[in-house]
């Protein structure tokens, strides 16, 4: 078993270089099936999901190469072979394959999805857009059926504005004959890259990143080369990260628009910030944190996604803050964690009450998904003494080489391979 030791209490300086997207790098990946020729994506995180990704290409007939961050994918021979089990099982993102692969072939079948347990995150969307643009949908054997004899454009109206169904009914669509208009679509940033990237294959999109976009459904596609936009969510963990420990730290290679929302909240607490074009400064802070209060929202509001990380650091601002997550009510598995390491937190429906400031004491705790690992570490960094960061493949499949980078700032943190059947002690000793 792997694990992340942390010795903490160091502060943190120096330059902090941010990742591709990961939400944008599981979308454009699967998109490039729609291209006849040669796709190039620069910018791609070193993780899990994109050498999963990878993989399932290359089971579908692509040929693609993947180094130092640019992948080069040929879908020229790519066919519509059924993708029930293995890999399509390791990421729940596998499900933009059902709307690339029903885009190109009129077909598809996918295994239903795995990813992080963060409670029900329903496909239901995804299928009534693709059965409005004429696809039967029959699930079978834990598997999606998806065929159609022709794709033809739709009004599709979204219940719920989510990101998934958005981009995927838009994979579907750039092919369909006639328009698609899509309602209540989601607004996130991650959808603006995949329309950018199939508008550079050619397909006829309008509206990305408003909540309704028209695809003139285009008869195909060629390659294209693009650079995926920084991942926001890496960002702001940088720079919460920074605001906690931070002895002047610039986050680099991030759009700050993408993170006003933090940004806000950061200011609220009483943290410096100077945006610049491509990066933020966080210098030393002057003065104690404030309590606040936090509501996750939808893009553009505050991120649910830094949620976790935030409220590790509310833990150290004077008063009692509320954190609300309207998002995803099963996104306060942390909050037990944290008060193993001395928190003052509790959990109210789907409210964190956190009253600070506290010194955490290093313990070994667990992560239970990718963005409560970025808090535990967070919570590490800060911590006295040494913290044991348990289920760490969480982590890793969201953040790139994260050791060397929170390293290179000055962090005391490395990964320990544990003997099997080993665990650790609560008070982070091994025994």
């Amino acid at each position: 078993m792997d694990v992340f030791k942390i010795n903490g209490g160091r502060e943190l300086k120096g330059t902090i270089k941010v990742s591709g997207a990961k939400n944008s790098a599981v979308a454009l990946i699967p998109a490039s099936i729609l291209a006849g020729s040669e796709v190039l994506i620069e910018g791609l995180p070193e993780i899990a999901d994109v050498f999963t990704l990878k993989s399932l290409l290359e089971e579908i007939g692509g040929v693609v190469t993947f180094r130092d961050g640019t992948m080069t994918i040929d879908p020229s021979e790519m066919i519509a072979m059924p993708l029930p089990n293995g890999n399509v099982k390791k990421l729940r993102a596998s499900y933009y394959l059902m709307g690339a692969m029903l885009g190109r072939f009129g077909k598809a079948v996918i295994g239903l999805p795995g990813g992080c347990h963060l409670g029900p995150r329903p496909i239901d969307q995804h299928i009534k857009g693709f059965e409005a643009l004429g696809a039967k949908v029959t699930n079978e054997h834990g598997s999606i059926y998806l065929r159609a004899e022709k794709l033809r454009g739709a009004k599709i109206y979204l219940d719920v504005a989510s990101v998934g169904a958005t981009i995927n009914i838009m994979l579907a669509a750039v092919l369909a004959e006639g328009r698609t208009t899509i309602e209540n679509a989601a607004k996130e940033p991650e959808i603006i890259d995949v329309a950018t990237l199939l508008s550079n294959m050619g397909a006829n999109i309008k509206g990305a990143g408003t909540n309704v976009i028209r695809i003139d459904g285009v008869e195909s596609l060629s390659g294209t080369a693009h650079t995926i936009i920084p991942d926001r969510i890496e960002a702001g963990t940088f720079m919460i990260m920074a605001a906690a420990m931070g002895a002047g730290v610039t986050v680099d290679n991030v759009i700050p628009f993408h993170v006003e929302a933090l940004t806000a909240k950061l200011r609220e607490m009483g943290v410096d910030l100077i945006e610049e074009e491509e990066r933020i400064i966080i210098p030393k802070p002057k003065r104690p944190l404030k309590a606040i209060d936090v509501k996750t929202l939808v893009y553009p509001g505050f991120a649910t996604d830094l949620q976790q990380p935030m409220s590790v650091l509310l833990t150290q601002a004077e008063g009692t803050s509320v954190i609300t997550d309207t998002i995803y009510s099963a996104r306060f598995k942390h909050i037990d964690e944290l008060r193993r390491m001395n928190a003052n937190a509790r959990v109210e429906g789907s409210s964190a009450i956190i009253t600070g400031p506290l010194q955490l004491q290093g313990a070994s705790v667990r992560a239970t998904d990718l963005r409560a690992g970025a808090a535990l570490v967070l919570a590490g960094l800060i911590a006295e003494g040494e913290t044991e960061v348990q289920a760490i493949h969480h982590i890793e499949r969201g953040y790139s080489d994260l050791i060397g980078k929170l390293g290179g700032l000055g962090a005391d943190i490395r990964k320990v391979r544990l003997p099997e059947g080993a665990t650790s002690g609560k008070d982070g000793g091994n025994h």
